[in-house]
């Protein structure tokens, strides 16, 4: 294991400066999209002129000045949040309680009223820009006994309230959509056009959430504005001017001049943020290219193999995996330096170490798949599943040349972590996984006891020891008679004799525990009667398919790498190093093939959702599944087009060996 230094080099000298490069970037279009605001606030048909010149004097005042510091820290401030909050994996929500328990999560509530304060500075900001009657908070009024003193102006309270309101909605809503998930393009652009390309969504998703925005603030408004007015009021000192209708009323919300200016003052907001989104995401997924060895033992934790087998944290993993699949497609010259053998001895240690960890990572994949499936076939559907789950990374499991050891099942991938959509991505180390957060909750109050017994490890003596086989080859006992949770949970198989063993005998619950038991199974069936209770509790199906492939992306890479990589072998591979492992790959992508085919006749997995495109949440983790299959499936053909009958050769199982008579003959 290396030290914290090398783990965190990646971060230090290529995150952290790609992160900054897109603040600067987000300071210098601030003033252009300020004075686009300033001119679409005050601009004038009937002066156009007059309007023009009184926008370049207002520019370039000291208020304004101090404006655009103040526009700048914000942008500075949501590009730091975006950094901290980014995550490569999204956290998928698989039921309405853990929806709520992410919004209401401590971190969360930091998060809004960080938003609530950005939103309040850049509101105010707007008051300063837009003049008029929103500028300041007091002004004078003359009373209808003719004595002047300072009364409360509403329009700019309104503009403040509104600014906070935006704001919090802002990071509501980026939890809910996973605005913090940041995904890698499947076709290669550079900067300026992408982002040349994202500009008209940004602006459309600016426009629509600030008018949503702006229209629930109204409603609020309107039935809880008088509580703010009141406060600020009584606490300023400040006077209310009965002569002006206040704003929480039908004839002071219908102005329409100054429901214009909050939704250009909304507009300006997310735009602003989303600009700094938008350019973070394009820096950060910019394509890096890692050494495939060097000729310096210091520099050894800065090759692609090393980067991929030890723990790192996971934008540097899914980088390195994206970096595997250019280089086994485009670089002759890096491929053989992947082919290459050591010197001296002659071992092929850069092949080893990338073949076993996307093996790894397929292997990890068709665990999950596997157990999955059990869950539903056992429960009728897929119960008890959170969203979020501690999980272990691919580099923590070893995988042997052999086709027995690579698919031989691990009951460590059954741990469960609660990995939240708060953590932070770019630490490195144990708490940084890449494997999808879908693990049984055994907490949740309608697990069932069949669902526990699911979750312990695979004893030598189960019927599922062993090799992943067919549904079609092995089939479990039949069920003839029900024991307890305890007896259960060592899932080893039902036998009359372990009943009565004594081992069970000498662990007898005690009555206190008995009584406990009784009562809370008492509560879950009086909580599981209640329709708002089964509404929170209730899993998504379509949620916990995508919950199961969040991570697909890696998977794909890997697919693809290794297709290449073989496919180039058959022509660049000297020393034969690729068809000592050729076995193994054939058996785990067809293994996979088969678990992935089984998920697709599950009802709610064949369903392709649409994305959408209302907002700058990225949802291409919801059809990764279906680009998963793809990739694999042309994975297979890739491997049987380029051996052909040289395949025959290869030892594989009978079964293998007529699924790949199948790709050969182009049947699948």
């Amino acid at each position: 294991m290396f030290s914290t230094e090398q783990a965190c080099w990646f971060i230090r000298k290529v995150i952290c400066w790609r992160a900054v490069a897109s603040i600067a970037w987000a300071v210098l279009l601030l003033p252009p999209i300020t004075a686009v605001f300033v001119i679409l606030s005050r601009f004038s048909l009937l002066h156009p002129i007059h309007t023009t010149s009184e926008c370049l004097s207002l520019l370039t005042s000291t208020s304004a000045i101090f404006s655009f510091i103040l526009l700048g820290g914000v942008v500075v401030m949501v590009g730091f949040l975006n950094l901290e909050y980014y995550t490569v994996i999204p956290t998928i929500a698989c039921s309405k309680i853990a929806l709520f328990g992410q919004l209401l999560h401590p971190r969360q509530f930091v998060n809004s009223l960080v938003h609530c304060m950005m939103g309040l500075i850049v509101a105010w900001c707007c008051t300063v820009t837009t003049g008029d009657r929103y500028e300041m908070l007091s002004y004078v009024c003359v009373q209808s006994d003719g004595s002047s003193q300072m009364c409360l102006n509403e329009y700019h309270l309104v503009f403040l309230l509104a600014g906070a309101f935006v704001g919090f909605s802002h990071s509501l809503l980026g939890v809910i959509h996973n605005m913090n998930y940041v995904s890698f393009h499947t076709v290669q652009q550079y900067k300026y056009l992408r982002f040349k390309g994202s500009l008209p969504l940004v602006v459309k998703c600016s426009a629509t959430q600030a008018l949503y925005s702006i229209r629930n603030f109204i409603v609020v408004y309107f039935f809880l504005g008088h509580i703010p007015r009141a406060w600020i009021s009584k606490t300023l000192n400040l006077h209310l001017n009965s002569s002006v209708h206040t704003l929480d009323s039908i004839a002071g919300l219908l102005d329409l001049s100054l429901l214009y200016q909050l939704w250009i003052s909304a507009t300006f907001l997310l735009f602003t943020w989303y600009i700094t989104l938008l350019l973070f995401r394009i820096f950060v997924t910019e394509v890096y290219s890692f050494p495939v060895q060097s000729s310096f033992t210091e520099d050894a934790h800065l090759c692609l193999p090393k980067v991929l087998t030890d723990k790192q944290p996971m934008i540097l993993k899914f980088l390195a995996m994206q970096d595997l699949a250019l280089l086994s497609q485009r670089s002759p010259s890096r491929r053989c330096e992947v082919f290459s053998l050591s010197q001296p001895g002659g071992h092929p240690h850069n092949w080893n170490a990338i073949s076993q960890e996307c093996l790894s990572l397929l292997t990890d994949l068709t665990q999950r798949l596997v157990v999955y499936h059990d869950t539903v076939a056992t429960n009728g559907r897929a119960k008890s599943l959170s969203a979020g789950s501690e999980r272990k990374t691919s580099s923590e499991t070893s995988v042997t040349s052999g086709t027995e050891d690579l698919m031989s099942p691990r009951p460590s991938v059954l741990m469960k972590t609660p990995a939240s959509v708060f953590a932070r991505s770019v630490v490195g180390g144990p708490q940084s996984p890449l494997t999808a957060p879908f693990t049984p909750d055994l907490d949740s109050p309608f697990a069932s006891p069949a669902l526990r017994r699911l979750t312990a490890p695979v004893e030598q003596c189960s019927p599922w020891y062993g090799t992943v086989q067919s549904p079609h080859i092995m089939r479990r006992a039949p069920k003839l008679w029900s024991t307890s949770t305890d007896s259960q949970g060592n899932g080893s198989p039902l036998s009359a004799a372990s009943v009565h063993t004594s081992k069970q005998e000498t662990s007898q619950p005690s009555l206190l525990a008995q009584f406990l038991q009784n009562r809370k199974e008492q509560v879950k069936n009086f909580l599981a009667k209640r329709v708002l209770i089964m509404y929170l509790f209730h899993k998504l199906p379509e949620a916990s398919s995508q919950a199961l492939f969040a991570d697909s992306q890696a998977h794909i890479w890997a697919l693809e790498g290794l297709s290449y990589l073989v496919q180039a072998s058959f022509s660049e591979d000297q020393f034969g190093v690729v068809q000592t492992t050729l076995p193994s790959i054939l058996s785990c992508m067809l293994v996979l093939q088969e678990a992935v085919d089984r998920h697709f006749k599950l009802p709610h997995a064949s369903s392709k959702p649409v994305r959408s495109t209302s907002s700058m949440g990225d949802s291409t983790y919801k059809t990764l599944r279906f680009a998963l299959r793809a990739t694999l499936k042309t994975a297979i053909y890739r491997i049987t087009t380029t051996f052909g009958d040289h395949l025959n050769a290869v030892q594989v199982s009978a079964e293998h060996r007529k699924r790949l008579q199948q790709f050969l003959e182009y049947k699948e």
